[in-house]
């Protein structure tokens, strides 16, 4: 996935984000941010894409645990990104049929 001259770097950062988000290590969690990120990326703005980067640099055992409520999600890291990734998860978004 290289960025070339004709690629607006808004876009390039989406299907950069998107990779990472469908690639995460754990199957788990490529279903559940990637299902997520997937339905949506289009519509991100900068703002909701700095959201989603700052969930995806947290572990992902931890990022499993909460958006599976297994674990309540800790106030210090407790974000309107990461609710809505665990509302989706909840919703069984994104989840293979």
């Amino acid at each position: 996935m290289h960025q070339t001259d004709t690629d607006p770097p808004l876009e390039y950062r989406r299907r950069r984000i998107l990779f990472r988000a469908t690639h995460r290590g754990t199957y788990e969690n490529d279903i559940l941010i990637g299902g997520y990120v997937r339905a949506r990326i289009a519509a991100f703005t900068d703002a909701d894409l700095d959201a989603l980067e700052e969930v995806m640099e947290m572990p992902d055992a931890m990022l499993a645990d909460w958006l599976t409520g297994r674990q309540p999600i800790p106030d210090d890291c407790d974000t309107p990104m990461l609710r809505a990734i665990r509302r989706a998860a909840e919703d069984g978004e994104g989840q293979p049929k």
